[in-house]
C-alpha cells in the first residue's frame, strides 16, 4: 500500500490559539506581518508628460531639432521660444574647447600649445621635476582643477625642458598665459599658501584675472560667477578644515 504524506499549511499570517498563548508567554517569537506586494504603478508614457520648461531641459540637441516641426509647439509660443533658446545654448557650449586634464608637453611643443593657444583660452603651465615632493602636491591640485574647469588649458613640462639649467629649488613654478603673453608666475609651493589645496590654488590663480573657466557660459557675468564660485569653495574648505580640527581636539 502506498505511503502518502500530506503536509497541511495554514494561510500565510494565520495563527492557532495555542500559538497565541505561547507568544503571550514569550515562548514563541512575534508573528511576522503578512507579506504585502508593493502597489503596481505602470510606467508613465513620455508623451503624457506635461510640456513645460523641465520637459524641454530634458531633451538632447537632436531631439530639440526634431521638435522644430512639432505642431503642438506652434500653438505654444513660449515653449517654442524656449526650445530655440535652449538649443542655441547647447550649440554655444559645444563650441567651447574642453581639455579636462593636465596635458604633458615638451620644449618643442611650447609655442604651439601655450603661446599660440586661442586668445579666449587661459593656459596654466606647471614647470616640475620628477622626484620632488612639492611638485607632486601641486600637480594633484592642478589635476583636480583641470577636471573642474575643462575650458582652461593645463599643461605640464619638465622645468629644464622649458628653461635650460632652471634650478630645482624654484620648482614647482606655475606660469599663466593668455593671448600669447605671460600674465602671472608663481615660484615655489609656498606661493599657494601654507597648506596647498586645490581651492587655495584656484583662489591664487584668480586673484586678478578670471583664469579658470568651467566652459558653461561666456561673458563678464559668467567670469565673475567663476571667481565668486572659487572664493566660495575656498571659504567652505577653510570652514570644513576648521571644524575637523575642532572635532579632533574635543575628542582628545
Amino acid at each position: 500500500m502506498a505511503d502518502y504524506h500530506f503536509v497541511y499549511k495554514d494561510a500565510e499570517g494565520a495563527s492557532t490559539q495555542w500559538d497565541d498563548i505561547q507568544r503571550k508567554l514569550g515562548n514563541l517569537p512575534e508573528k511576522p506581518p503578512p507579506f504585502k506586494p508593493p502597489p503596481f504603478a505602470p510606467p508613465r508614457d513620455p508623451e503624457s508628460l506635461p510640456r513645460d520648461k523641465s520637459w524641454i531641459d530634458g531633451k538632447a540637441p537632436e531631439e530639440l531639432e526634431e521638435l522644430e516641426d512639432d505642431p503642438d509647439l506652434d500653438d505654444d509660443r513660449f515653449l517654442e521660444e524656449y526650445r530655440k533658446k535652449r538649443l542655441a545654448e547647447m550649440r554655444e557650449t559645444a563650441k567651447v574647447v574642453k581639455y579636462g586634464s593636465v596635458i604633458p608637453i615638451s620644449g618643442s611643443d611650447f609655442v604651439r600649445e601655450v603661446s599660440q593657444a586661442p586668445p579666449e583660452v587661459w593656459v596654466v603651465v606647471i614647470l616640475y621635476k620628477d622626484g620632488i615632493a612639492e611638485c607632486g602636491v601641486l600637480m594633484n591640485c592642478l589635476e583636480e582643477l583641470a577636471t573642474r574647469y575643462p575650458a582652461t588649458k593645463f599643461v605640464k613640462i619638465i622645468s629644464t625642458d622649458c628653461i635650460p639649467n632652471y634650478p630645482d629649488r624654484n620648482v614647482p613654478t606655475v606660469l599663466v598665459y593668455n593671448n600669447g603673453a605671460v600674465k602671472a608666475n608663481y615660484v615655489g609651493l609656498q606661493s599657494f599658501g601654507r597648506r596647498c589645496t586645490s581651492e587655495g590654488v584656484a583662489l591664487v590663480l584668480c586673484q586678478s584675472d578670471p583664469v579658470l573657466n568651467d566652459g558653461q557660459s561666456k561673458g563678464d557675468a559668467s567670469r565673475k560667477a567663476v571667481i565668486d564660485g572659487v572664493r566660495k569653495k575656498f571659504i567652505e574648505k577653510v570652514v570644513a578644515d576648521y571644524e575637523d580640527d575642532d572635532d579632533g581636539s574635543s575628542s582628545d
